[in-house]
Formats: structure tokens, sequence, C-alpha cells
């Protein structure tokens, strides 16, 4: 019995039928001017011109979230959209909308009507007090016992109420939702944003992963060399190269917090030789030969290729340590080419694993490039090629 009445007691339920009382209350004042049975076409057919112009959606979509769903500014509230009529299926969908809500407001507001009617006959009937005009006659003379007919009564307007609002709720998602374009252009919205998450993650991956290995090779080393000096210049290398962390982590939920910031802010190649300074700060032997206009690379493929060559020395640094490294960055025929090598650690990774070098291919099959690393010879090399078109 709890769960039947459950319904009754939150405020959608009543919201829902003010929603349809709102439908026929115009057409009811008019009829209190003319009482005219022709006026209930007359307002049917005034629902098709205004269904036709677009703002008219975003006033029936407004209404029915806040009405039938008890949420105004929910995005996602019951798949009830609010933006204008984009296209005619959409103005036809809403005049159908208009006449299914006239149509079923008519018809529900009628049997509520004439329930109540019945109730409020019944019981004086029943008490003796009256003959009644409406349910009681057909039954006979007035009894007591017409009293037992009320609870059926009510039983009846409780689920008129209740299927009624259900109803047009349902009518409301079905033909007030997001057409199949409007449903398309959510997915890709939603698909930009997974991305967007993904690019970050692989942002702070890269960064915070790069700072923290050089940072606890830097501290290593200062402590083995047991020197002074050059604890001091690792020290300075560590607070260098955590500012730089800060930086990138400062940048990055910057993005987070205003999803208008231009990419502009994330470094480029141009910005190479600090993950060069930081490598040798590390103990690293780093040769490195950049050659060609990196100036000239379009921003997406520069930014891209600075992640994909921080991330080449962080795997150095992490797997074979402070050991000579070999960094070749090129521009030429179209092409941005970068190759980092370095001498194979005592226990070679298996080509193609780790987190890491899965970074490095996503970033580069995103610009419609391919990545490769495994053994050379004797050597660990990483060699990436992206389109700069």
């Amino acid at each position: 019995m709890a769960r039947l009445l459950r319904p009754f007691g939150r405020a959608v339920t009543y919201t829902r039928l003010l929603h349809l009382f709102l439908t026929v209350v115009w057409p009811a004042m008019l009829i209190f001017i003319r009482e005219e049975w022709w006026i209930w076409l007359v307002a049917a057919a005034a629902l098709v011109p205004a269904g036709l112009v677009p703002a008219v959606r975003t006033v029936e979509g407004l209404q029915a979230r806040l009405l039938l769903t008890g949420h105004r500014h929910d995005s996602d509230s019951a798949g009830i959209v609010v933006a204008p009529s984009a296209t005619w299926a959409d103005r036809w969908r809403l005049v159908l909308w208009l006449e299914s809500r006239f149509l079923l407001g008519c018809a529900s507001m009628t049997l509520i009507a004439q329930l109540l009617f019945a109730v409020a006959d019944l019981l004086p009937a029943a008490a003796g007090s009256g003959p009644g005009s409406v349910i009681v006659p057909p039954l006979g003379p007035a009894r007591v016992w017409h009293i037992l007919l009320v609870p059926v009564l009510l039983a009846v307007l409780a689920a008129a109420v209740w299927s009624a609002g259900h109803l047009i709720t349902a009518l409301a998602v079905r033909l007030l939702g997001p057409s199949p374009a409007e449903r398309l252009a959510a997915l890709e919205e939603r698909t930009e944003r997974l991305l967007e998450r993904t690019r970050i993650a692989r942002e702070l991956h890269d960064s915070i992963g790069h700072a923290l290995t050089a940072a606890v090779l830097q501290a290593g080393a200062a402590r083995a060399a047991d020197d002074p000096a050059f604890t001091r210049r690792a020290l300075d290398a560590i607070e260098e190269t955590g500012r730089a962390a800060l930086e990138d982590l400062e940048r990055v939920l910057g993005v987070l917090r205003d999803s208008g910031r231009p990419a502009g802010s994330r470094p480029t190649l141009t910005d190479a030789g600090r993950l060069l300074e930081s490598a040798r700060a590390s103990g690293a032997e780093v040769d490195a030969d950049l050659t060609g206009p990196l100036e000239g690379v379009p921003g997406p493929v520069s930014r891209e290729g600075y992640r994909i060559l921080q991330e080449s020395l962080t795997n150095v640094l992490r797997h074979a340590g402070p050991v000579p490294a070999r960094i070749r960055v090129s521009v030429e025929d179209a092409t941005l080419r970068l190759d980092v090598r370095n001498p194979l650690p005592a226990e070679s990774p298996e080509p193609g694993r780790g987190s890491g070098l899965r970074g490095i291919r996503e970033r580069a099959a995103l610009l419609g490039g391919h990545a490769s690393a495994g053994p050379v010879g004797d050597a660990w090399q990483v060699h990436v090629e992206l389109p700069l078109r």
C-alpha cells in the first residue's frame, strides 16, 4: 500500500497535473465567453502555426523540464532539449507535441473533473441530504451504502492523475527530445571532452613523470658524488625542474578550469633546450642536433613533438640511467623526424611495452604519423615521424 501511495507524496505528480491543466485553461476561458463546441477545434488548429515558430520549442522544453521532471537547468533532464527548432522535422515534432498535449489535457481534465463531481455527489446523497444529480440517479434512491463507492472513485481518480502525468512525460521525452542530428552533435561533443581528458592525462604523465625522474636521478647523483659544489648544482637543477613541473601542472589545471583557454601556452620544440638541460643536470651526456626551421613547425605538431621528446628522455633516464643519449630532431620533406638513441640497459625492455611508449605512439597516430621503439644493434632507439600537414 505504501508503495502505491508513494507517487502522491512527490511534488512532480502534481506539477505534471498542472502542466496538463495549463494546456486547456485558455480555451476553457473562451467557453465562459461563448459556449460553443467549435471553440475547441479552433484552439487545436491555432496550435499548428504556433508549433512552427522555432522559439516555441524553447518555451515548451523549459516548461516540460520544470513541471514534468522537476529540473530546469540540468542539460540531461529526462532527455528534453530547450534549443529552438533547427529543422522542419523539429517543427513538425513540436506541432505533434502541442496537439498531443492538448488532446491529453482535455481528456484527463474532463475525466478528473467528472470523478470529482461524482465524489462530491455521492457524499451528500449517502448522508441523505440530497438525491444527487450525476451518478446517484442511475443507482436509484439515495442510500447509505453509496458511501462505499467513494473509495473506488478516489482510487480511479488517483490512477487517472498518475497515468496522465506519466503519459505526458513519456510524450515529452519522445517529442521534445533531441533529434538525430542533435544526438550526433552531443555525441561528438562528448567524444571531444573524452579526447581532451585523455590528452590532459598524457600531459600530466609526461610532464610530472619527467620532472620526478630527473629529480630522483639528480638527488642520487648528488649523494653519490659527495661533492659540495656538485651537490649545489644538483639542488639548483632539482629546483629548476620542480618549478618547471609546477608551471606545467598549473597550466594543465588552468585548461581544466577554463575550457576556452588557448593551447598556445603549451611548450613547443623551440623550448626543447629546457629538456636537454634537465637531462644533462641529471648526469646524462646528451648529444643533441636540432636542424631545420623548428619555429615554422605547425603548433599542434610542435607541441606534440615536444611531449614525445620529453617522454623519450624520461624513458632514457628511468630505464637506462644517466647514460649518453643522442638526439636528432630535423625538419625536412614536410616531415618532422625525432630520433632518441641510448645504450641498451642491462635488462632491455621488450619492444613496444610501457605506458610511455604507448603515449608516444598515440600522439604520433593522432597527427597521422608513426612511431617505433626497439633495440638497434647495441642501442635502444625511438624513431618518430610526424607530417607537418
